[in-house]
């Protein structure tokens, strides 16, 4: 009986030590958004990005923490969790249910005068059927689906970041399609429908996929956004769920917005300046075929989520396949959300991938059923990874405040 009592007393301390944690990572959370961070500087106004719920596994590992008297490493999670990031619907449920979940999200945020990130993904044959293969069954399923969730925003704010993948990664780059181009074509059609709709919404701005600045170079993404549609959206994001660093993803959105102005008027994209040009000569190239008002340019936004140390080297031959996009150790946290960034064609940094969730169940080439990077069998793509959240917090760059 001694034992049960000592039990829940410890329970009971550990739960009002939890609510102290989240409440007080809560409350520097909504200092920061009342007067706005960016990298711990202020600033004097801006769009409030919109704090979702966090994983409820979080929560536990938060808990975990401060029963075991880690009280710095709890602060941290749960000022990482507590930070604006993006809703993600992937196409669980029937079309009704989404309707209802993005109809409560914007109208939360709506709320709390915030903008919400919506991050749609759920396109038929996403992730090359990867780690995070699924989406809906066919084109007519899509785009149902998407006229729900554009029935559930309606005439409220939000921002999308239309189906990570889905440009960068084509079913024509991964051997799904046939001779024909069957797939890639039915691709450009949903992504199509999914810009003719969200974009007519009153509130909703589009971003669509370019990948990150070590993938596709500018002259081979550039056709895509623009069969994509992407003249009728806001621009286009980079980075998402990637960890490349911040220098060399603003380079490469400002080459591939020019691209996108100088194509739309009738240019050629193979004509274009790729990352790996002479900066000097990409410059020179810009000033002499792109107009020098920002406003007549496509913009992009960045997922700063994970990239505070940058990508991933790991030795060569190493693995047979590394894998440096899927839960690589030892990074961490990036620059704060914010949509003041310093750049006229920068609209915005957002956390898009929800810091601390697995990648997947990285193999990187091996048997498995360990990532020999770890030595831990990884959680499936989209669970909560403690180790992970763990290392992100440790390593943000900049620091997390205590």
């Amino acid at each position: 009986m001694h034992r049960r009592r000592r039990g829940i007393t410890a329970g009971a301390g550990a739960v009002t030590a939890l609510a102290l944690v989240v409440g007080i990572a809560g409350t520097v959370e909504a200092a920061d958004r009342a007067g706005g961070t960016d990298g711990g500087k202020r600033e004097s106004a801006r769009t409030r990005l919109y704090t979702p719920p966090a994983n409820p596994d979080a929560y536990t590992q938060i808990g975990e923490l401060v029963r075991a008297g880690r009280y710095r490493d709890a602060v941290g999670v749960a000022r990482m969790v507590t930070t604006p990031q993006a809703v993600w619907f992937n196409g669980n449920g029937d079309d009704g249910s989404v309707r209802r979940e993005v109809a409560r999200v914007v109208r939360d945020a709506a709320r709390e005068r915030a903008l919400p990130v919506l991050a749609l993904y759920n396109v038929p044959g996403r992730d090359c059927s990867q780690y995070s293969a699924g989406g809906a069954a066919n084109t007519a399923e899509y785009t149902a689906w998407i006229d729900e969730v554009a029935r559930g925003i309606g005439k409220r704010k939000a921002l999308v970041v239309l189906e990570p993948d889905s440009l960068a990664l084509l079913p024509s780059d991964c051997g799904q399609d046939d001779d024909e181009g069957t797939l890639t074509d039915a691709r450009y059609r949903e992504i199509g429908h999914a810009v003719e709709t969200l974009a007519a919404l009153p509130g909703t701005t589009v971003y669509l996929d370019a990948g990150h600045s070590n993938w596709h170079g500018v002259g081979s993404i550039v056709p895509r956004l623009v069969r994509a549609g992407v003249e009728r959206t806001a621009g286009f994001y980079l980075n998402a769920s990637n960890y490349r660093s911040d220098d060399e993803l603003a380079w490469y959105g400002t080459l591939v917005s020019g691209c996108l102005e100088h194509t739309l008027d009738g240019g050629d994209p193979a004509s274009c300046p790729d990352q790996w040009t002479d900066r000097n000569d990409a410059r020179a190239w810009l000033a002499a075929n792109v107009t020098p008002d920002p406003s007549d340019q496509p913009h992009f936004v960045t997922d700063t989520s994970r990239n505070g140390k940058g990508p991933w080297y790991p030795e060569t031959d190493q693995y047979p396949d590394p894998q440096d996009w899927c839960n690589p150790p030892d990074r961490g946290l990036g620059l704060r959300p914010t949509t003041r960034t310093g750049d006229p064609l920068h609209d915005a940094r957002l956390w898009i991938k929800i810091p601390g969730e697995s990648d997947g169940e990285c193999l990187r080439g091996t048997e498995g059923p360990e990532d020999p990077a770890r030595g831990t069998i990884d959680p499936p793509a989209g669970r909560w990874f403690p180790q992970q959240a763990l290392e992100l917090v440790r390593n943000a760059e900049p620091p997390l405040r205590p």
